[in-house]
């Protein structure tokens, strides 16, 4: 599938004329991007979306924000959290973390204050179900970290960090721990911390009142299959179910969760790639349908969506399609909240795509619509 170039809309920052009155089906969506290595990206990106008809156009840029590759939101949706993926920050080995106001007329954000992350390249970030604090993982520095949020929405120093440490059996991207994403259960009792290099998912008893992590005593980490690289780390929206994507084997995985005591159990793990594929690739995000009937994996290398049927009874997921994004190397991708559209950040074709998708079958159609945005790599909808 190619994207004519007509259906790109350039990015030229704020819309002007074009949509004077925001549409009730109207949501933003935050583009988190990179903005070094020959990237033309200023910083954060803000987009337009329709949720009638997945038609995306640009709004608004907040510049000078340094390499903010991902992007968390409160659930008040009243804060924007944004990580700085750097190795080094005000002299010391560290990236850093991000706090912005969101204007609740207009999407824009204002720059409230910076943290360092406590550890090289953080690369996910996750706030609290109150707001309370943000959790970051750093992938370089291989540890997850606590920052308080204060009243005023500016982060305070950080309240924990937990170190992870060891290697796998890939002697060129597992050569130490480098974790990857860290999200929180329903409950936002337990923290979930997938670590790529140590083929991990850390789990931690969250003490919401302090701000620190705990190892949970009933399973301190779920082991995945040596070499697999754990990346992403979803819920079943209803919470008995997880699932894991694996980068390095390319592969996803079902999970069986226990919310009282924080467990994982293995049920199913499937290739994210046709049969017969033998390029070069490697998995990026996942996301779970708002019905939990589907589930969805990027693949870079061989540029496509790869989509599931779930199985809730078995914990079984059947292939449905491999669906070209448009684009080269769908770092990220999101589901709007209505289930009906999947937008896909192509980072080196600097593209989001936008999909619609066939409510009983979970297939994607392309829509017709994208936009250009420089070095894609997060997307969040508000």
């Amino acid at each position: 599938m190619g994207i004519a170039a007509a259906a790109l809309g350039p990015f030229s920052g704020a819309l002007g004329a074009e949509t004077p009155t925001p549409l009730k089906s109207e949501m933003y969506i935050y583009v988190g991007t990179y903005t070094s290595g020959g990237s033309k990206s200023e910083g954060i990106y803000i987009l337009r979306f329709d949720t009638q008809t997945g038609k995306i156009w640009p709004h608004k840029v907040v510049r000078g924000v340094e390499e903010p590759s991902f992007l968390a939101i409160d659930a008040k949706r009243r804060r924007l959290f944004a990580v700085n993926e750097t190795v080094e920050y005000l002299g010391r080995k560290s990236g850093s973390v991000s706090s912005f106001t969101i204007g609740q007329e207009d999407g824009s954000l204002t720059f409230l204050n910076k943290q360092a992350s406590m550890g090289g390249a953080p690369c996910h970030i996750t706030a609290s179900r109150d707001g309370k604090f943000v959790l970051v993982a750093n992938y370089v520095g291989g540890n997850v970290a606590v920052f308080p949020v204060n009243r005023d929405g500016k982060l305070g120093e950080a309240t924990h960090v937990e170190q992870h440490s060891g290697s796998g059996p890939n002697k060129a991207r597992q050569e130490a721990a480098h974790a990857h994403s860290i999200i929180m259960d329903q409950r936002g009792r337990y923290a979930f911390a997938n670590d790529l290099g140590i083929d991990e998912v850390r789990i931690y008893e969250f003490d919401g009142a302090n701000g620190k992590l705990r190892p949970n005593p009933n399973q301190p980490h779920y082991e995945t299959r040596p070499g697999s690289g754990p990346r992403h780390f979803k819920f079943h929206p209803a919470g008995g179910h997880a699932f894991v994507v694996n980068e390095l084997d390319m592969t996803v995985s079902s999970l069986a969760y226990d919310p009282a005591k924080g467990t994982l159990r293995e049920m199913h793990t499937v290739s994210t790639v046709p049969t017969g594929f033998s390029g070069e690739n490697t998995c990026a995000d996942l996301h779970v349908h708002p019905d939990g009937k589907f589930v969805y994996v990027s693949n870079r290398g061989h540029d496509s969506i790869a989509g599931f049927r779930f199985d809730s009874a078995t914990g079984r997921l059947e292939p449905i399609e491999h669906v070209p994004t448009g684009g080269k190397t769908p770092r990220n991708f999101a589901i709007d909240p209505t289930g009906k559209f999947l937008l896909a950040a192509n980072q080196r074709s600097d593209s989001i795509v936008s999909f619609s998708i066939d409510q009983a079958s979970g297939r994607l159609r392309p829509t017709g619509h994208a936009v250009n945005v420089p070095s894609p790599v997060c997307l969040l909808l508000m």
